[in-house]
């Protein structure tokens, strides 16, 4: 192909100098047809095909390339063909006696030409769109997925970031109190797709059957929902692309922290930073577009929402709530009764009536049980022979003064002694283990073994009194007299000498 400079010098031969066509060709050393095409154009135009290239071995299949590309569009991304096996069936199903190179280059083609094409959008303030990322963290000492929300405001592309252990309705409520606590205000509108969370059913014309708790939620902010079509991303293409954002600037290299509440103190701050910076193509920073949004804001800001699962149940004969596939304890006196479990974030709450009857920290095990051992302590009062056996005191850790206590006990009472053991766990009930844990020491200090003792030492310690333990008063608690060893004594032992 000849260059610029050539076309150039050719062209100021004749044009400028005045000489001919064949003269200046021959001075170039050209044919009288290129130098016409020079004087035409200014620059090398370049291989122009003068008609389609032909394919006589490819062109009777044509039509059946275009029947399976076509197809193709209402099967899953994942089993549509591939060029190769289109070529395959071509060979195989209709005598295609041709290469796989022209078939790969047609349907490529084909796919180019098919492609979607978007229309640039303008964004006004006061709109927001949602979606859910996911990433991997270590969260105190466990490598495991991390599901952030994302809350991003188009206009000014001011966002929001928070981390949470699944992608679940409270996590999806929880997100959106967050958000809205964070710059202060709801927006007008909120773009999302069609996650079970927020959609229960899309209709025959389109519109979306609202689940419960997006209801309520909704209902609490006054905000308007928008949903993206099914299957379509790009509708939202805002908070997608911030999804990706946030997964390569907060998230990279692996984030490490020793809990949810401080990755995402981290996640905030990165979203604060960010709102400094300025974008291509947008004048002034984000911080100080995301004033015009917060100026179309909702005002003001009602109280926060509840954001939690809630779930009737009934106790089972264990005294455990089932919820997400995880068993929690309650006390054993709502045994059987119908109780709401409400599922937090990180916490799972159980009431009976207008009476929250237990708290947990919420777990994300599959078929897990979370005991909380005081809830058994009335029953196992009354059934003392399962007191070694029993599941919820599995692993409680108390302090050593209550292993002496029990054996102590045990020693002088013998199955009375299990009980009244109980009953000195039972002040948990109602009393800090740290007062509790110095009552039972100091009781064993002062010989008196048993439980009235332990409750005096421990109302004495809380109501900063001395303690007045007149054995004479309680004639009936077991005394522990400690006498030093004498050498002598322990001689006369030995030598089977007795006084």
């Amino acid at each position: 192909m000849k260059d610029v400079e050539l076309y150039r010098q050719v062209r100021h031969s004749v044009r400028i100098e005045g000489v001919s066509r064949r003269e200046t060709g021959r001075r170039f050393g050209l044919d009288p047809r290129t130098v016409a095409k020079m004087l035409a154009f200014s620059v090398p135009p370049g291989y122009r095909r003068s008609r389609p290239p032909a394919r006589p071995k490819l062109d009777p299949f044509v039509g059946i390339i275009d029947q399976i590309l076509e197809d193709d569009k209402g099967r899953p991304a994942k089993q549509r063909h591939t060029s190769k096996r289109i070529f395959e069936r071509l060979r195989d199903e209709h005598g295609y006696a041709g290469g796989l190179t022209i078939v790969k280059d047609y349907v490529l083609g084909q796919r180019q030409r098919q492609r979607e094409m978007f229309v640039p959008l303008v964004h006004p303030p006061g709109h927001a769109q949602v979606d859910f990322g996911e990433a991997v963290g270590i969260i105190g000492g466990v490598k495991r997925k991390i599901h952030f929300f994302t809350f991003d405001l188009p206009h000014s592309d001011a966002c929001f970031v928070v981390g949470y252990p699944a992608e679940t309705t409270e996590a999806f409520c929880d997100g959106h109190v967050r958000a809205f606590a964070f710059f202060g205000g709801v927006p007008q509108s909120i773009l999302y797709d069609n996650t079970r969370i927020a959609v229960a059913r899309i209709l025959g014309d389109g519109k979306r059957q609202r689940t419960r708790v997006f209801a309520e939620l909704q209902s609490h902010y006054l905000f308007e929902d928008r949903f993206g079509r099914p299957g379509k991303g790009n509708d939202k293409g805002k908070v997608e692309g911030l999804v990706g954002y946030a997964r390569r600037n907060f998230l990279v290299p692996i984030p490490v922290f020793e809990s949810f509440e401080a990755l995402n103190a981290y996640l905030l701050e990165c979203c604060r930073r960010r709102q400094a910076e300025r974008l291509r193509g947008r004048e002034g920073t984000i911080g100080e577009r995301l004033e015009r949004d917060l100026a179309a804001f909702q005002t003001p800001l009602p109280p926060p929402y509840d954001a939690c699962e809630k779930v009737a149940t009934t106790v089972s004969s264990l005294s455990l709530v089932r919820y997400r596939l995880n068993d929690y304890s309650v006390p054993t006196t709502y045994g059987h009764r119908e109780v709401l479990v409400r599922g937090y974030v990180h916490e799972v709450v159980i009431s009976c009536g207008a009476e929250t009857i237990a708290r947990h920290v919420r777990s994300y095990e599959r078929e897990d049980f979370v005991f909380d051992p005081l809830h058994y302590l009335a029953l196992l009062e009354q059934k003392i022979n399962a007191l070694d056996q029993a599941a919820p005191l599995a692993g409680w850790q108390l302090p050593e003064a209550f292993a002496t206590l029990r054996r102590l006990l045990e020693a002088r009472m013998g199955k009375q002694g299990k009980r009244e053991f109980v009953q000195v766990l039972r002040l948990m009930e109602v009393f800090r283990i740290d007062d509790v844990a110095a009552g039972v020491r100091d009781a064993i200090d002062r010989g008196v073994i048993g439980f009235d003792a332990v409750k005096h030492l421990v109302l004495c310690r809380i109501e900063r009194r001395p303690p007045r333990l007149d054995m004479s008063v309680y004639p009936y608690l077991p005394h522990a007299s400690v006498a030093l060893t004498s050498a002598r004594t322990y001689m006369d032992l030995l030598s089977g000498v007795t006084s």
